[in-house]
């Protein structure tokens, strides 16, 4: 491979793993002052221990032989020490680091459901049996030989040419972690105090900060994959993760402006990550405007969506499930319709569409199972949710020993 490639591969997986960091941020500036550390740490606590699963066991899990396995013999190639010493070693330790970036993000987004009560042993407990049942196994469905990805030819033959299309990750990234943040908002229960209105972002700024890093950071999670495909779709992906991304702000905006009467920087921020997460699956196979149109009506459906956590009981924290189960579905489900040559509006049939629902729901369904089971055996174990008092109290001192702001004159 030439070592342009080599040089945006290396490039894309450090922009794929700033984006850990960047939802740090997003999700720290929305918490309350108390909660920041406890916030920033469940991503940074993935970030440490999903890396050393995906070494030692997950990359071996997340591709298969056959369609019909679960996933990939975890002991095949325990550390990658095979892998490590093959003949193509270099480019492929490269895409097993790449792998590991997405990994990684897709346990952090979870975490935004339980904001300000988890304690944070029991989620990285979470975390690593979660990414082992949920994330690697997919991973391998969508991408790695496994179902999802041979799904168009199981039901309508090869000579349809008929898949399903999710080229970064809107069921194995966005509608896997939107599901299991469902689920463990379940589990876990409502905050204190828990009504509309109530828990204000502490840090707009920090919020704002957070969304600007993970745009950056989006390019590689869309386009740096491109490297091992001789760049061919690059500028196609970049124009519509930078086009439908604005374009849900726009759609948010004015959603916000006609139900609440003003128009928000943190609704501006979470419009941008809607449309992130919907162009995600649908990046290389959307012309710029139907991917501007993408963007629109994310940004107004996930305005719309996050409502539904007061409406159905439910206390998503920081709006994954507004955000990234919804904006995942719109923009795997938006692909029957419009996807190049296959979508339904543009000369295709209804097998697209087919493909992309099954997927979508066969992954939000197997996700929330395997969270709800997991984060419900923790919860009454060893317990999942800090006391009411150190969740008033604020969980940074009760759980790390610390404060995320030293004001005091020394």
């Amino acid at each position: 491979m030439d070592t342009g490639s080599i040089a945006w591969g290396i490039t894309a997986t450090a922009l794929v793993l700033v984006m850990t960091p960047g939802v740090a941020f997003f999700y720290g500036g929305l918490v309350k002052a108390k909660s920041v550390i406890s916030m920033m740490m469940m991503s940074f606590g993935a970030l440490g221990l999903i890396t050393v699963l995906w070494i030692l066991y997950g990359f071996n899990m997340s591709a298969v032989a056959n369609p019909l396995d679960f996933a990939g013999n975890p002991f095949a190639d325990f550390g990658l020490t095979a892998l490590s010493q093959g003949e193509d070693a270099n480019t492929n330790l490269l895409g097993a680091t790449y792998g590991a970036t997405f990994a990684i993000i897709t346990v952090a987004l979870i975490s935004g459901a339980i904001a300000d009560r988890a304690k944070f042993g029991s989620w990285m407990l979470f975390a690593g049996i979660f990414a082992t049942l949920a994330y690697f196994p997919i991973a391998a469905w969508v991408w790695g030989g496994g179902w999802i990805m041979n799904l168009g030819t199981a039901l309508f033959g090869e000579d349809a040419g008929i898949g399903v299309i999710d080229y970064a990750g809107g069921t194995a990234v966005h509608i896997n972690a939107g599901a299991a943040a469902l689920a463990l908002a379940l589990v876990l229960g409502k905050r204190v105090g828990f009504q509309k209105g109530i828990q204000k972002p502490h840090n707009v700024p920090l919020t704002l900060l957070g969304a600007s890093i993970l745009w950056f950071g989006w390019f590689g999670f869309n386009a740096g994959a491109e490297w091992l495909n001789g760049l061919a779709n690059t500028g196609l992906i970049v124009i519509n993760t930078l086009g439908a991304t604005a374009a849900a702000i726009i759609g948010w905006l004015v959603i916000e402006k006609l139900k609440d009467g003003k128009a928000t920087s943190v609704g501006a921020a979470s419009g941008a990550v809607a449309g992130l997460v919907a162009i995600t699956p649908a990046c290389a196979n959307l012309t710029p405007g139907w991917a501007l149109l993408l963007g629109v009506i994310t940004g107004a459906i996930c305005a719309l969506a996050i409502e539904l956590k007061f409406k159905l009981g439910f206390d998503d924290s920081l709006d994954v499930v507004g955000i990234h189960l919804v904006g995942g579905l719109v923009g795997t489900l938006y692909l029957g319709f419009f996807a190049t040559e296959t979508g339904l509006f543009l000369g295709g049939g209804f097998e697209q569409l087919a493909v992309q629902f099954i997927a979508a729901f066969a992954v939000l369904v197997y996700s929330f199972l395997v969270a709800g089971i997991v984060g419900f055996a923790i919860q009454k174990t060893l317990g999942f949710r800090v006391k009411n008092e150190d969740e008033i109290a604020g969980v940074d001192t009760s759980v790390h020993g610390e404060e995320g702001y030293a004001l005091e004159v020394v």
